[in-house]
Parts: structure tokens; sequence; C-alpha cells
């Protein structure tokens, strides 16, 4: 099983990823460290602030490759980051999709403005973030707008973070032959 976690920057998505580490044993890819791994090790030109819509059209083509990759090994996968296009299924065939999840983390406005300084306050929760200190909660109201109507656009599963942060994903693992 494949398990893809996007969402805006902020909304918990390597939280819940390790949370489903732990819960089903199964790896976890951070695609931000997959970017800082190429950026750093100079295979690419790209760099750490260059836009989302660039960064995704370099990293998706990789990862996509390597989720193919493990549906084909029969291995277990999760996938979080920002860097995962909402009409990410039309780059699968469908002998890929039954295997592959989804979903996308988006905090409802009246979420953010509740509960914006738990939400910089919990922003290192599992990784060390550089510098938090340009985080805008209009633009972060803005970016889980915009995923909400992409989502629904692409007909993606979202979790919608409303009143209390319970992000919880249960996935059927089922067997595979």
């Amino acid at each position: 099983m494949i398990i893809l976690i996007s969402g805006a920057s902020h909304t918990g998505k390597t939280v819940l990823a390790q949370k489903l580490l732990e819960k089903y044993d199964i790896p976890y890819l951070s695609i931000d460290h997959l970017k800082m791994g190429l950026i750093r090790s100079g295979n690419t030109e790209l760099t750490a602030e260059d836009s989302q819509e660039k960064l995704t059209a370099y990293l998706w083509p990789i990862v996509l490759e390597m989720i193919k990759t493990a549906v084909e090994n029969h291995q277990n996968l999760i996938v979080e980051g920002v860097y995962i296009p909402f009409d990410w299924k039309k780059d699968f065939s469908e002998q890929y999709l039954p295997y592959i999840r989804y979903c996308c983390l988006i905090m409802t406005t009246r979420y953010i403005e509740n509960n914006y300084s738990d939400i910089i306050k919990y922003a290192d929760g599992i990784e060390k973030r550089l510098d938090d200190s340009d985080l805008d909660r209009e633009e972060l109201i803005r970016n889980n707008e915009e995923n909400l109507k992409a989502c629904q656009k692409y007909d993606c599963n979202y979790l919608l973070i409303d009143d209390e942060y319970l992000v919880d994903f249960d996935v059927d693992m089922g067997s595979r032959k």
C-alpha cells in the first residue's frame, strides 16, 4: 500500500506520516528530505526558495517512479509533502491505482484563526524548521482554501481540520498476492 499525504505547509503532514509509521510499521519518505538532498548535493540548480510549482515539476517525476517501484515490489510506503500534485492520478495506469491512498490535510479558516499560535508552537513537532518567522496567517488561510478547491476539482480525498487537531488516517492494508 502506498499512502500519499499532502497539504499546505504546517498542516501536520509529517506528524501524520510519523503516526502511521508507528501504527502500521510503514516507512515514510519526506519529499522535503529528497528535495534538500538533491539541492545540497548539487544535483539540481533549484533552491529551497524556488516556487512550489517549479519544485513539484522537478520532484514529482522522481517520486512518481519511486511509488511505481514500491507498488511493483509489493512494498508499503508513506510519501508526504506539498509536492504531490492534485492531479496525481493521471500519472498512474489502472494497475497502480488500487494500491494508492491519498489524503490532503486542510485546515479551515476558523481553525487557523482560533489556533494560529499553536500552529506556530508545534511547527517543529517532528523536524526542525530553519526559519518560520515569515509564516503569515493570511497566506496559510489562502493556501488551505486553494487546496480545498483543488481537492474538490480533482476529486481528491481530504481531511478537514476544523475544531480540534485530531488527525488520523485508517488504512485498509488488505493482503496482496
